[in-house]
């Protein structure tokens, strides 16, 4: 088994739990933790005993999103107006935009069913990676949003898929919170769960799944998967992706500047509060409310 430093792996009750385990960062996600949570669906691949994953996160997040604080550095450097870091190349902008086969899009067409336990907040990247589960479920205490987009982002075409069309544009042209209530009213998940229940609930399904024949199971969960696939969602996701670069670099100096020069001056707490805070109080969450 790997020496996995990011994450948790464990078997138990027919499926395994994989943690994201950076709770000091509210499980933001590096590279490592991407490379090491593949490194764990390979071992899942290879184990005939385990029917089925279920991912969550440590403390009080599922994930709050990409890890801002390790690139916070490389932008202290950013070239204007283009947006980019500077003696970086649109090609090697466009390049680090690709997709990439061992990413979120693995999950989707993963041979066996991953589930979702989604506690805390789910932001930006890490509202996309728990959408990737095939099937989800959220505490009480969930928030899902992509606040990005009010930096200068892209959407995700999942929020669409699952969300549907006039939802998605309700949540992604803002970057709002909403609630685990809100997230079932919508589709995102299945089932809210009080916090203390929610890993008991996935493993219910686990087992569930685990009395089915494991061929019968990779067989539906691919008449799903591939079926959207072969409606058009594999090409919605690719273009999803070739938009991630412009979407990223296309930005107005007199808007981005400031939150750039913000985040490498003077830390992720004001380059937040400067993003966010003309958006409060959110519609749903935790931040619905004005501080008194």
């Amino acid at each position: 088994m790997p020496d996995y430093k990011e994450i948790l792996y464990e078997k138990q009750r027919g499926g395994a739990l994989i943690t994201l385990n950076r709770p000091d960062a509210m499980n933001a996600i590096s590279r490592s933790m991407i490379k090491e949570m593949h490194e764990a669906f390979d071992e899942v691949e290879e184990d005939p005993e385990v029917r089925a994953v279920i991912l969550t996160g440590a403390g009080r997040a599922f994930s709050a999103g990409m890890d801002q604080g390790n690139r916070a550095g490389r932008r202290r450097d950013i070239h204007w107006p283009y947006g980019i870091v500077t003696g970086q190349t649109a090609a090697e902008v466009i390049d680090s935009w690709r997709f990439d086969p061992r990413n979120f899009r693995r999950m989707w067409e993963f041979g066996k069913p991953i589930i979702g336990a989604i506690n805390g907040w789910a932001m930006g990247a890490g509202s996309w990676l728990s959408l990737y589960t095939h099937i989800t479920l959220a505490s009480e205490t969930a928030v899902f949003a992509q606040p990005e987009v009010r930096h200068g982002s892209n959407t995700s075409f999942m929020w669409t898929l699952l969300g549907g069309y006039k939802n998605a544009l309700r949540y992604g042209l803002t970057g709002d919170h909403i609630d685990a209530q809100e997230a079932l009213r919508i589709g995102l998940v299945v089932k809210v769960t009080p916090p203390d229940q929610l890993l008991d609930e996935c493993f219910k399904i686990v087992e569930r799944i685990a009395k089915v024949p494991p061929e019968t199971v990779k067989i539906n969960l691919q008449v799903a998967t591939l079926g959207l696939d072969m409606m058009g969602l594999r090409d919605a996701l690719t273009y999803d992706k070739q938009m991630s670069a412009p979407a990223h670099i296309m930005l107005r100096e007199e808007l981005r500047k400031p939150l750039d020069d913000a985040r490498a001056n003077k830390g992720i707490r004001e380059y937040l509060q400067l993003r966010d805070g003309p958006f409060q109080p959110e519609p749903f969450g935790p931040r619905s409310k004005n501080k008194s």
